[in-house]
């Protein structure tokens, strides 16, 4: 398979690719999130090559009461929620971001502003949908006032901050390094270890994916520059593996297994292990790696790598979430009947937080730029190398 990306797309394009693939993946992968490969395949006689029903059918609303929501039929998840939360922090602040923006911006948005929430049919406080590992954000630094730099710290570690973390890696477009480095600020305030780790690679992955001339592969080495410990592992050990592979079904057992052994959660995704979960400097996501991977197996190529995480199962809604955002990044079209689709199922403006990241991201490029200037004005005060434009 060649892939099928463009990649002299301008910024915006990579923007809107990333932010509207990212929500249309993560509404592909809800309706058979915690389930297996063969369970999938019991369930739609087949995989599955597009939006689909709920899981449960009707029963949507009681046959799990711990999570009575609607996923499927073209609904966003708490996955898109988070993004399109941290993009409306963007559109405040107008700069760089840290875990202090995330305690006065974001806690406030996620406990104050009722907003259409898909999955409830209703509008609702979004901290009335969003998962344990999120509400965290409130228990610690609204009612708790920890210091928002360290608030993560004692969250189960999971994908939960690497979920929404693809802004990040957009306003720092085409350097992985600054991406990094502000996605572990921002995610200080929501988890610690691996899932922080996680949330840094993932924004360094879009601001690779970003650059003018990027491939699946240099979107890996660019992460795998800067990853540690068992992330860096884990992905260098999946991506190895997807290469082998040009095909997702060859793919969705081996990638299984590749990760495995630095995946705390177990084999039963529904019954994680005693030891899941917890801070390790061993251990990775299982999200992220499996994500990169299926971007390697697509060659880029945006539907086959969404398609890939979603027939991957267990965690598949935030695996697609982030395959989509890599491959929307690259260039690579999203489906436009899938997007039509997911944002008049969700009711959901899928376009705007695009357009509004776009121009934040070109205004803080600017304020980049002129403070750099001073530096460099500063430096060469200083006796140092005269710098010019």
């Amino acid at each position: 398979m060649q892939p099928k990306t463009h990649q002299n797309a301008p910024l915006g394009e990579r923007i809107t690719g990333a932010l509207v693939g990212a929500a249309v993946g993560d509404a592909l992968g809800g309706p058979v999130e915690g389930y297996s490969p063969e369970q999938i395949l019991e369930r739609h006689g087949g995989r599955v090559h597009g939006i689909v029903g709920p899981w449960h059918g009707d029963d949507w609303r009681t046959a799990r009461p711990l999570a009575p929501y609607h996923k499927g039929d073209g609904h966003v998840t708490d996955d898109t929620l988070m993004t399109h939360a941290l993009v409306r922090v963007y559109a405040r602040v107008r700069d760089h971001l840290d875990a202090y923006a995330i305690a006065d911006h974001l806690v406030p948005d996620l406990m104050t502003e009722p907003r259409w929430i898909p999955e409830l049919e209703s509008e609702a406080l979004p901290l009335q949908r969003i998962f344990l590992a999120e509400k965290w954000l409130v228990t610690r630094i609204h009612y708790g006032h920890a210091d928002p730099r360290e608030a993560g710290t004692g969250n189960i570690v999971n994908c939960g901050a690497a979920m929404y973390m693809a802004p990040v890696g957009l306003v720092n477009a085409a350097d992985p390094r600054a991406a990094y480095a502000e996605a572990l600020d921002v995610a200080g305030a929501h988890q610690s270890s691996y899932g922080r780790e996680a949330a840094g690679v993932l924004a360094a992955a879009v601001a690779a994916a970003c650059t003018p001339g990027a491939t699946p592969d240099s979107v890996v080495s660019a992460g795998l520059a800067l990853a540690k410990d068992g992330t860096r592992a884990a992905i260098e050990r999946v991506c190895e593996e997807a290469a082998r592979h040009t095909d997702f079904e060859s793919a969705l057992r081996p990638l299984r297994e590749a990760v495995t052994p630095y995946d705390t959660v177990g084999p039963d995704y529904r019954a994680p292990s005693l030891g899941a979960r917890r801070p390790s400097r061993l251990h990775a996501i299982e999200e992220l790696p499996v994500a990169l991977g299926m971007l390697l197996v697509a060659r880029g190529d945006y539907r086959h790598a969404v398609l890939g995480a979603v027939n991957y199962g267990r965690d598949c809604d935030s695996i697609a979430t982030m395959a989509g955002a890599l491959a929307g990044a690259l260039g690579s079209p999203v489906p436009e009947d899938w997007a039509k689709t997911v944002a008049e199922a969700s009711r959901l403006d899928l376009w705007e937080p695009a357009a509004t990241l776009t121009a934040v991201t070109r205004e803080i490029f600017d304020r980049d730029v002129a403070r750099r200037r001073a530096h460099e004005r500063a430096f060469a005060s200083l006796g140092g190398p005269e710098c010019s434009d």
